[in-house]
């Protein structure tokens, strides 16, 4: 019988179209899954760190991320991620997370050592700064003739806001009598599914949609 080498899955998801959908964090889990498969990894775990898509660049703001760390250096596990802009578009963030001593892979890049990981950080990160330059430049560019920025995307927000509200109403009180019970947003999302409760978006629950689901309530609450 072949000894599978342990491997601990981390994922990220914003807090807007992709933790609302659920979406991304499935393709990463597929990705995941795959490359486990692939290179006969044994997932042991997961974690799901659900934040804005300008989260911060360091570990200490990454709490799901420090867990996953620790767990995979206490079972000598690899972390596994699916993208490498899935854990961050910054050089000195990657090198952080080498000087961990943890051994980790990224799924869609699954040749890659530590050096070519290193420099693909750093080419996302210089692209990123390029897309930050060219979007002032274009806001600047259009205020200067004129237009009236954030007026339609103020107008929309503010409408997606109250869809989002009207869709969870019906559903507010299974929702917080399971989280007032001290369930996990694990098990919630689990037993949601089981008993045929549909998402917000009319899927399935996730985490990360559930998350997003149980702040909006408190907001509402609120």
């Amino acid at each position: 019988m072949t000894i599978r080498t342990p491997a601990i899955a981390y994922f990220r998801v914003s807090t807007d179209r992709q933790g609302r959908s659920g979406l991304g964090l499935e393709a990463q889990r597929e990705a995941v899954a795959r490359y486990a498969a692939e290179t006969r990894l044994e997932l042991v775990g997961e974690f799901v760190e659900v934040e804005t898509g300008k989260g911060s660049n360091a570990l200490s703001k990454r709490p799901q991320l420090l867990a996953a760390l620790t767990q995979a250096k206490n079972r000598k596990a690899k972390l596994v991620l699916a993208k490498l802009d899935r854990l961050a578009r910054n050089v000195h963030f990657i090198s952080g997370l080498m000087e961990t001593g943890v051994d980790f892979a990224v799924a869609d890049m699954p040749n890659a050592d530590r050096f070519q990981l290193h420099l693909y950080a750093a080419l996302a990160e210089k692209e990123a700064e390029v897309i930050s330059h060219r979007t002032k430049a274009a806001l600047a560019a259009a205020k200067a003739r004129g237009t009236v920025l954030g007026r339609n995307g103020k107008v929309l927000a503010k409408r997606n806001k109250a869809e989002a509200e009207a869709r969870l109403k019906p559903i507010a009180g299974q929702l917080l009598a399971k989280k007032e019970a001290g369930k996990s947003i694990r098990q919630i999302a689990a037993e949601l599914n089981k008993e045929g409760v549909a998402s917000p978006a009319g899927g399935k629950w996730h985490p990360a949609s559930l998350h997003r689901a149980l702040s909006r309530l408190e907001t509402m609450k609120g």
